[in-house]
């Protein structure tokens, strides 16, 4: 019922940390996620990705993040989504949950990442093999 860890940034992201924000002596699962950058869409070879986010990326993140942690099942949330340029093999989202049992714990991670992905104002704009470039998820 805790959010230990939300974040928007240009670096790096660390599945490590993330895991061991939400660390509880009382959880017997820690689910987590890594949203990696892959090198196809649709079809189509992929060199990057840039993400752009709104201001108020940060403060949806963590709205989304409460609401989660508000799930009595959950101990403790910790997400984070990169911005910027990011390679093939980059890690673009990163989420953590611990609960009691890994079933609470699956469905929890799963809702954090479907919820981040449906309700943050990232956009993606992702630059192809043949040099041409697309922009997903805009308004």
């Amino acid at each position: 019922m805790t959010v230990t860890l939300v974040d928007v940034g240009d670096y790096p992201l660390d599945l490590a940390a993330h895991e061991a924000a939400v660390s509880d002596p009382q959880a017997g699962a820690v689910v987590s996620f890594q949203g990696v950058v892959r090198d196809h869409d649709h079809g189509r070879g992929v060199t990057l990705l840039e993400y752009e986010g709104h201001p108020t990326a940060a403060k949806i993140l963590r709205e989304v993040a409460e609401e989660i942690a508000a799930d009595p099942e959950v101990y403790a949330v910790a997400v984070s989504h990169r911005i910027g340029t990011l390679r093939i093999g980059d890690v673009a989202l990163v989420a953590a949950v611990s609960t009691a049992h890994r079933a609470a714990g699956f469905a929890a991670c799963a809702r954090l990442v479907d919820e981040t992905k449906a309700r943050l104002p990232i956009w993606k704009r992702q630059v192809f093999t043949d040099g041409t470039d697309e922009w997903v998820n805009c308004p």
